[in-house]
Formats: structure tokens, C-alpha cells, sequence
């Protein structure tokens, strides 16, 4: 392209040479033009440089203008490309959404709902191709702005002529695409209905998480932030509260949690920690006709908690990397022991906490039958044993119990992701 001055580049380069192939005089506030003579055969361009004053600036401005033409040349060829591209793909959208799914085509075949082309799925409604069509029209319009800003920097006459002329032609073919999609969707009454009722579900939606945004809000500012409970109403597998932040290698334990649920079979995953290598690092899960168990780094014990009877229960486990030993304690009383539970094996750091699901991989992985349907509360972990004072003095909410040194059960602390919800909640309200 750059070997070719033809058309308006070349008139343009040659008028540059020959206006700065002339000089002029002032005589007495008028300006008269001098023209110079150049032989036939000679180069008009090279005699022009060669007969002026400052040679060296005016052929730098020659060469820097004859630069700009050739790059706008560039610019309007690209331009006039993706036009043309998008023009193709404007019509293909409408020659394939004249077609349900199921229609029969030539020959006997169906149409492929699952087939791509560039406008990427051909069974996505109009809406969805009405985007895509606006981002390569954004795209168009971001590529028109950088040649506006250039033309500006190089005070190009012709660029904004050429600006001018794709502004038009994008705006027209904006109007098309807008008419296009209008078309078809008129045309398909059913789903033009189904997006209106999409776009009020969606709008419903986000005015209901506003409110309850405000509400949570209005909440936190009313109490203390470690004076609340977590809801999982369904057995999904999004429904989750992710802790912050990991915890630290630890050679003994202690788990504390208040819980309600009558949830059958099985009142599902309060709490899972894996890491890297190690989905079942430390787990708490009650899952089918088993009973509640405790896993550390894949082994088992089995806990002896009945607590689905939709009352809240104060549990605890307590664990020791020596020996492996293990106690069990409910409503502040001891209901089980053992030992050989992962002994020698601390847990690791790096990992990551999740209330509510179990993870099969390192933060995902969730199935929804092992997910835990009810309540919690007053989630803490120490590095340490606690004594059985210590847990007593939990259970019955006394001015002595402590919270945990690894994890505190506080708001700030955790993301709740997927309709989880949080209420007030007073730990030993129902002890009154």
C-alpha cells in the first residue's frame, strides 16, 4: 500500500511539494507569490526542497505529511474492512434467527442448536446478539476516537474529513443493527415476553438484595458484630460462608459451634477446611444414615452428636496430634472419646475455611447432598485443647468463656456467598 500514491494521497503530496515549492515577499503588508522554474525532466519535489530557504525543515515536513496521508489511507482501508465484516454478520443474524431450533431445513436436516459461528451462539436470543453487536460497534467507535486525538495532534484536514465520514457510517449502521433485532424479536412474541419477564425478575431481584443489604446494614449498625447467626434454608451446592482468612499449622485443636437443624438424612457440612493436596484436611459432616464424624487429613472418627431435632445444641471436638486423641462434647458435657485419629499429623496452613459445604477441591467441588441444611452460630477454633471447664463455661454462655485465638465467629471475618443469610442471634437465648 505504501508503493501506491494514487487518488487523493498523491494530489495531496503533490500539492504540498508545489505550495512549498513557492515563497512569497511582503511589500507593504501585501503578499505576493514567486513561483520557480523547473525543468521538464527534473523531480518537481527535489527542485522545490532544493530552491528553498530552511531545505532541511521543509523536507522533514514533507516526508512527515506525506507519512500522515499514508496512515490515514491505512486507517479508512481497516475501517471500511470491519464495516464490510459487520454488514456480513448482521445478515447472517438475521437469515438464522428466522428459525426455531426445531425447524426443518433442506434435505431432511435439523438445525444444530449447538453450532458457532462468529457471532458465537446462533440459538443466543436477540438481546444477547443486540450486545455483542454494541461491543463491536463500542470497539468501531474507540478505534474512530485514537484517529480523531490523531488527527488533532497532526492538524490533518483530511483525517477529519475521514472521521466525519465513519462517525456517519457507524451511526447508520447502529440504527440498522437496533432495527434488525427489533424486527426479529417482533416477530417472536414468546420470546421477546420471556426477555421482558427476564429483565423484571432480574430488576426484582436486585431491589430485594438492595433492601436486604440495607437492612443487614441497619443490622450491624444495632449490634455487635459477633451477635449473629448464619441460615442455610436448602440443600444447594452455592449456598456457603468462605472465612477470610487460612489457618495455621496446628498440633492441637479445638472447634466450638452452636447448631440447629432437623434436616434428615443427615444435617449435612458445617464447616470443611482443605488444602492444597488435601481436601479433607479438617472436616465436620453428618451425611445419609452415618453419624456425625470428624476427619483430619482423610481419617475418621466417628462423633457421638444427636442434634437434628431443630433445637440449637453448643458442640465441641477437641484433638491432639499426639496419639491422635479426640474428645466430644454436647451442651457442655463430654459424650465421647478416642485416639488414633491422624496421629502425628499437624494441620496444615494455607488452606482454605468454608461453613456450610463440603469441599471435594481446594474451595469448590460442592455436592448439595452434603451441604448443611439449618443454622449456626458461634463458630471459634483454638490451637490449643480446651479444658472441659473451659467448654462448660461455652455451652452455658458464662461471663468466663473466651473466644477463639485462630478463628473469632465475627462478621467482618467471613463472605457469605449464594442466599446464605444472617439474623440476630443471643447464643444461650433459649437457656432463659
Amino acid at each position: 500500500m505504501r508503493a501506491t500514491r494514487s487518488g487523493i494521497s498523491w494530489r495531496l503530496f503533490l500539492f504540498s511539494c508545489l505550495f512549498l515549492g513557492s515563497s512569497s515577499q511582503d511589500f507593504g503588508g501585501q503578499t505576493q507569490f514567486i513561483c520557480t522554474s523547473v525543468p521538464k525532466d527534473m523531480d518537481i519535489c527535489a527542485a522545490t526542497l532544493q530552491n528553498s530557504v530552511p531545505g532541511e525543515d521543509l523536507k522533514t515536513t514533507v516526508m512527515q505529511l506525506r507519512e500522515t496521508v499514508l496512515q490515514q489511507k491505512e486507517t479508512i482501508m481497516n475501517q471500511k474492512e470491519t464495516i464490510r465484516e459487520l454488514t456480513s454478520k448482521l445478515a447472517r443474524c438475521e437469515s438464522q434467527s428466522g428459525a426455531e431450533p426445531g425447524d426443518a431445513r433442506p434435505g431432511g436436516r435439523r438445525k444444530d442448536t449447538g453450532s458457532k459461528n462468529t457471532m458465537g451462539d446462533v440459538s443466543r436470543g436477540p438481546a444477547d446478539t443486540l450486545a455483542q453487536l454494541s461491543q463491536t460497534l463500542q470497539s468501531l467507535k474507540q478505534r474512530l476516537e485514537n484517529l480523531e486525538q490523531f488527527s488533532r495532534s497532526n492538524n490533518s484536514v483530511q483525517a477529519n474529513s475521514l472521521k466525519d465520514l465513519l462517525q456517519s457510517k457507524i451511526d447508520d449502521l447502529e440504527k440498522q443493527v437496533l432495527s434488525r433485532v427489533n424486527s426479529i424479536e417482533e416477530g417472536k412474541p414468546g420470546l421477546r415476553n420471556e426477555t421482558e419477564q427476564r429483565g423484571r425478575v432480574e430488576s426484582t431481584l436486585t431491589s430485594l438484595h438492595q433492601r436486604i443489604t440495607d437492612l443487614e446494614k441497619g443490622q450491624r449498625d444495632n449490634r455487635p458484630l459477633d451477635k449473629f447467626q448464619l441460615t442455610f434454608p436448602l440443600r444447594t451446592n452455592y449456598m456457603y460462608a468462605k472465612v477470610k482468612k487460612s489457618l495455621p499449622e496446628m498440633y492441637a485443636l479445638t472447634v466450638c459451634m452452636w447448631l440447629k437443624s432437623n434436616a434428615s438424612p443427615g444435617v449435612g457440612t458445617p464447616f470443611s477446611y482443605a488444602v492444597p493436596g488435601q481436601a479433607n484436611e479438617l472436616v465436620l459432616i453428618e451425611w445419609g444414615n452415618n453419624p456425625m464424624e470428624i476427619l483430619i487429613n482423610d481419617k475418621v472418627a466417628k462423633l457421638p452428636f444427636l442434634i437434628n431435632d431443630g433445637k440449637w445444641h453448643h458442640i465441641c471436638v477437641t484433638w491432639t496430634t499426639r496419639d491422635g486423641v479426640w474428645e466430644a462434647f454436647q451442651d457442655g458435657v463430654k459424650r465421647g472419646s478416642g485416639e488414633n485419629l491422624a496421629p502425628y499429623h499437624p494441620i496444615k496452613p494455607q488452606g482454605l475455611l468454608i461453613l456450610g459445604q463440603e469441599q471435594d477441591t481446594l474451595g469448590g467441588g460442592f455436592d448439595a447432598t452434603q451441604a448443611f441444611v439449618g443454622d449456626l452460630a458461634n463458630f471459634h477454633i483454638w490451637d490449643r485443647k480446651l479444658s472441659v471447664g473451659e467448654i462448660y463455661n461455652l455451652a452455658t454462655c458464662s461471663s468466663k468463656a473466651q473466644v477463639g485465638n485462630v478463628f473469632a465467629w465475627m462478621e467482618t471475618s467471613l463472605d457469605i456467598y449464594g442466599g446464605a443469610s444472617k439474623w440476630t442471634f443471643e447464643a444461650c437465648r433459649q437457656l432463659n
